[in-house]
């Protein structure tokens, strides 16, 4: 609350609040001590009532770049420390994966680091979102709690244009969440495509030593070369145990199909002998092309394919899961004026419940949100979903959600009263 205190040609101001609230109350009482007071047009009941000299609206404007640069460091700061929280703990987890996967011997260990680099693209753009929603409801929960909005609101400072000023760092976010995920993700992802390509060609063959027996990572493969290829990605003199199964080949060779992603190795010129517990059969096969698949393409891999997909190729396709990854990239867009929107009110707590009192909510509200937008893209990809209808259904309920919360309860009051 300001107090302002009018002595002669003196206008002083005072304020219980500790940081912006005496700020704000000086220069209120700087603007009315550069008015034109009432006592120069006539005193009025020991009221006194002042116009706004050109001067006084200069400060004015001072006032509203002050607010802002402050509403805007305070954001900005909140924002940056739930960032790299939410980052580290993305980040940790990723790693902790990829050394699995090199100590298991899936993926190199020289492109752990690298990859997870590349990666940093899509993690941002799914945690800026929820930093800025997060970051809105603890700055504005703690002026609220600390009663500088009852400040600003009492110096006539309206909650519209509080939320234009919010609005203002908003719009920088959806522009670099836009960057992300239009151009950085997608470039990312194809440079990872490379990496594990080029990886899936030497996992397995790239410890063959020539002239060794040597067990494969799975220990029910045995395999021997003669001779390898500098590459090695070329084997001569190929034996092969595997099971019941015994493969000799002239040559051998890894592919790797574009379509599936799946591993194949092929042998050339070979004869394949395949024995039997049971019995003391042996079968005996002659071939000039043998093919035998090694492992299938990684669920990430999969999806790793889809998201390498540049954004223009996306644009008029009639695949299900192109349309599906176009309208995913288009809705992390979308998402943060929304979400915007449904912080800014649900931000307003009484002092005495705290700043953390809507905390939880409306994270639910949050994590509701970007769950239905998961599962609705594959309901896309499986067509179980009309392109046509998509996420853009979604994102028109909980624009509403923002329109209710933020007219629902000053629409409620203005019922009450007219009812009295």
């Amino acid at each position: 609350m300001c107090f302002i205190i009018e002595d002669g040609d003196t206008v002083l101001a005072m304020s219980p609040s500790w940081l912006i609230s005496p700020i704000v109350c000086w220069l209120v009482g700087k603007i009315q001590g550069e008015g034109t007071s009432s006592n120069e047009n006539g005193y009025n009941g020991g009221h006194q009532y002042y116009m706004p000299s050109l001067k006084g609206l200069r400060v004015t404007r001072f006032i509203d770049l002050i607010l802002f640069r402050y509403l805007a460091r305070e954001l900005a700061g909140t924002m940056f420390a739930v960032t790299i929280v939410l980052l580290m703990i993305l980040m940790s987890g990723r790693l902790i994966q990829q050394l699995a996967a090199a100590a298991a011997g899936d993926v190199s260990l020289e492109i752990v680091f690298f990859t997870l680099l590349l990666r940093l693209p899509s993690f941002l753009e799914m945690i800026l979102p929820l930093a800025l929603f997060i970051s809105i409801l603890l700055t504005y929960g703690r002026l609220y709690a600390e009663s500088e909005i009852t400040v600003l609101t009492a110096t006539g400072f309206s909650n519209f244009k509080l939320l234009g000023y919010t609005l203002m760092p908003a719009a920088m976010v959806t522009i670099i969440v836009a960057s992300f995920t239009l151009v950085l993700s997608p470039w990312g992802a194809q440079k990872m495509e490379a990496l594990y390509q080029k990886q899936a060609q030497l996992t397995e063959f790239e410890l063959l030593v020539p002239g060794r027996f040597q067990s494969t990572k799975s220990g029910t493969r045995v395999t021997y070369t003669k001779a390898l290829s500098d590459d090695k990605t070329q084997m001569y003199g190929v034996f092969i145990a595997d099971g019941d199964t015994l493969l000799l080949a002239e040559s051998g060779t890894q592919y790797v199909s574009d379509d599936t992603g799946s591993r194949f190795l092929e042998l050339h010129g070979g004869r394949r002998f395949d024995l039997s517990s049971d019995s003391l059969e042996l079968q005996i096969l002659d071939f000039d092309l043998y093919g035998v698949k090694i492992a299938d393409e990684p669920e990430e891999r999969r999806k790793l394919r889809k998201e390498a997909v540049p954004t223009l190729d996306l644009i008029g396709s009639n695949n299900p899961k192109h349309q599906a990854q176009l309208q995913w990239r288009i809705s992390l867009i979308l998402m943060v004026p929304i979400v915007t929107l449904i912080a800014f009110p649900l931000s307003k707590v009484n002092p005495r419940q705290g700043r953390f009192a809507r905390l939880f909510p409306a994270i639910v509200l949050f994590m509701v949100y970007i769950s239905l937008l998961i599962a609705m893209t594959g309901m896309i990809e499986k067509r179980t979903l009309k392109p046509e209808i998509g996420l853009w259904s979604l994102h028109l309920v909980y624009l509403f959600i923002a329109i209710g919360l933020l007219f629902g309860p000053e629409w409620l009051r203005r019922q009450r009263v007219t009812r009295l």
